[in-house]
């Protein structure tokens, strides 16, 4: 096995030295509507990653269509800024779109492992399957091969509710491509009775360029609906070149083969390296063929083909091996092996406890307040796949992390049962947003700081294998009876066993915005560094009384420019006042804020590798939790703040 794997390795180099030769990207054409080949030959899985770049700027087409036809839920299905989206279109954030109207998509395209793809997130809904997600919902943009390769091979039995990632096809320049000044590629959405150069017209590129960029031949040129063709750009395109279309007819039923003028004039370069890449591509898949099959040979007699059939880009499903219920009663069953603290709850108990789910118990969004033999619970209903989140829960035990008491399952809906937080989110005791705001003093505000730091300090390093939330925010923070800090809502968390607990590229970009560190942004990468940088930011609004989004609308840059004139200005402490909470003001130690306004610094370091550890801002804190008692004692014994030592 191992010989072979080698073999597999050799022929995957070989393959791609044939694309690299040609430079191009091999068009995918029919093949798409064929969920069950395992074939990683062609691009049914992605366009391969052999650009100059690892990671580029890149654009999308997508038509508008119910009940993505306005700029959020657009943004939402392809998993893009909304207001980069707007933008790049010439609308507004609310503007609503024309159905079957062309949008240009901008993303971020990174490598992951041999393809290339751009991240996005989709919630399953009734009836679907991953051919009606990737040739209906997402109009190609994806294909069945790529979701189910991204999904651990799972997303066969599709569960009503859950969340599962999904690929968007995207490529980064070669660098032919580059040399000839290509700075873009843009990933067009074929229609019925469009070809390459009409399509190349529309954005004014050259036909034989765009050919070259799909391995096209001028004498076989046909191109199908509901894929993808990449369109070298020199420039980003314009909303000027997509507007005012016509809606395209309907897809046609079966798959057909538009007349495509052409140019007679042909590019010898061009003909060169067509030769060049086909000769060299035969010789490496019909390796990779013999490899292949050794490889996943035995794997594909244990494993049943793809329950699903196709019908000309349409999808027949086949019945779901396990329905919903069935699932999550075997889970349930399983919990017998987790630990004993969890208890599942029937759910006469859950209504019994929430006066039948009363307007009353209602504490935010889907969450209630009940009562389980005289004590007060959390309980949160939720939909879909909550078998991680339970899992981790039911492992760790920490005061600083909510700790997960029960669950129950009826009806399609989960409910899990939490300990109480008798004084809500953070963000209701730091944000000037309510009128019933009662703010923190200084010591609480610390003590919540020291607090949050130490219950990510134990999920950093004293779980096995260790997690990264992923969305540390001031809604994630819940304050007890005492106003001590528990970390929230782990529907997010990731294990972070990887090499140096990072990943390369993670599936799909989500999180709260603000809040989410540079490096994750723009390639994926995921680290412990995550929640440090989101821990920066959240010490900033504690300090400041502020929520991010006011603080920077939304820009990373001015977080860290924010904290100049305090760290490096001559009239530092003059500019303290400016920058704190003004409900601290004169009741705050001047030393003590600046030492958390470098640790603040230090956390939203751009560089991931410059950011302190758990265990350090752990340190840091106690220390000026400890010079903070000091103060303490010296302000009430004086009545008046004093300078520490």
């Amino acid at each position: 096995m191992n010989y072979s794997h080698l073999i597999f390795v050799f022929t995957i180099i070989l393959a791609s030295s044939s694309v690299s030769i040609l430079a191009q990207q091999p068009y995918f054409g029919t093949g798409t509507n064929n969920c069950s080949t395992q074939d990683i030959s062609n691009s049914a899985f992605g366009y391969f990653c052999n650009g100059v770049n690892r990671s580029c700027q890149s654009y999308l087409t997508f038509r508008s269509q119910p009940p993505f036809t306005t700029v959020a839920s657009i943004s939402a299905l392809l998993g893009t800024d909304p207001l980069q989206l707007s933008q790049l279109n010439s609308v507004s954030r609310n503007a609503t779109i024309g159905a079957n109207q062309m949008v240009l998509v901008p993303v971020t395209c990174s490598c992951s492992g041999q393809f290339y793809q751009s991240n996005t997130s989709y919630v399953v809904r009734k009836d679907d399957t991953l051919l009606n997600i990737a040739m209906n919902t997402l109009q190609g943009l994806s294909t069945c091969h790529a979701i189910n390769a991204d999904n651990n091979e799972q997303a066969d039995n599709l569960v009503l509710g859950s969340r599962i990632n999904v690929p968007l096809r995207c490529a980064c320049p070669t660098k032919n491509q580059t040399d000839d000044g290509t700075k873009y590629l843009l990933t067009y959405l074929v229609a019925s009775g469009e070809f390459v150069s009409l399509i190349s017209d529309k954005f004014g590129v050259d036909t034989r360029a765009t050919l070259a960029a799909n391995r096209l031949s001028e004498n076989a040129p046909t191109i199908f609906p509901n894929t993808t063709l990449l369109v070298p750009l020199l420039n980003p395109p314009l909303s000027s070149q997509v507007a005012g279309q016509s809606p395209p007819p309907p897809p046609s039923t079966t798959p057909t083969s538009p007349a495509v003028p052409v140019s007679d004039n042909s590019s010898k370069k061009t003909w060169v390296y067509i030769v060049a890449g086909v000769v060299g591509g035969l010789v490496a898949l019909s390796l990779l063929g013999v490899v292949i099959f050794f490889l996943f040979f035995r794997k594909r007699q244990k494993k049943a083909d793809p329950q699903f059939v196709s019908e000309n880009f349409e999808a027949v499903e086949k019945p779901l091996n396990k329905k919903l219920e069935d699932e999550s009663e075997e889970f349930l069953e399983s919990l017998s092996s987790m630990a004993q603290s969890v208890k599942v709850y029937k759910f006469e108990e859950v209504k019994a406890a929430t006066e039948n789910f009363s307007p009353t118990c209602l504490i935010k969004g889907s969450v209630y307040r009940g009562t389980i033999n005289g004590d007060f619970a959390a309980i949160k209903k939720m939909s879909g796949d909550v078998s991680k989140e339970i899992n981790l829960l039911s492992k760790i035990n920490h005061f600083n992390l909510i700790s997960l008491s029960g669950i129950c399952f009826h009806d399609g809906h989960w409910y899990l049962v939490y300990e109480y937080a008798a004084n809500g989110p953070l963000s209701d005791r730091i944000c000037h947003h309510s009128g019933d705001h009662k703010s923190l003093n200084w010591s609480q505000r610390v003590q919540v700081s020291l607090d949050v730091a130490t219950g990510l300090n134990y999920l950093h390093s004293y779980t096995s294998p260790p997690h990264v939330h992923k969305d540390l925010n001031l809604s994630n923070i819940l304050l007890d009876g005492d106003l001590r800090a528990k970390i929230a809502n782990f529907g997010l968390a990731r294990s972070a066993d990887g090499q140096e607990g990072e990943f390369a590229l993670t599936r799909h970009i989500v999180g709260t915005q603000g809040y989410m560190a540079p490096e994750y942004l723009e390639n994926g990468l995921v680290s412990p560094k995550l929640d440090i940088y989101a821990f920066g930011v959240l010490l900033l609004e504690i300090l400041t009384g502020k929520e991010v989004s006011a603080l920077s609308e939304g820009s990373n840059t001015n977080l860290a420019e924010m904290l100049i004139p305090v760290l490096h200005d001559e009239d530092a402490m003059e500019n303290l006042s400016n920058f704190i909470d003004p409900s601290l003001q004169g009741k705050y130690p001047a030393e003590l804020a600046i030492a958390m306004v470098r640790l603040i610094n230090n956390c939203i370091m751009k560089d991931p590798s410059y950011r302190p550890s758990t265990d350090e801002i752990v340190q840091s804190l106690s220390r000026i939790m400890t010079a903070t008692h000091s103060w303490e004692m010296s302000f009430s014994t004086s009545g008046s703040p004093h300078r520490l030592p």
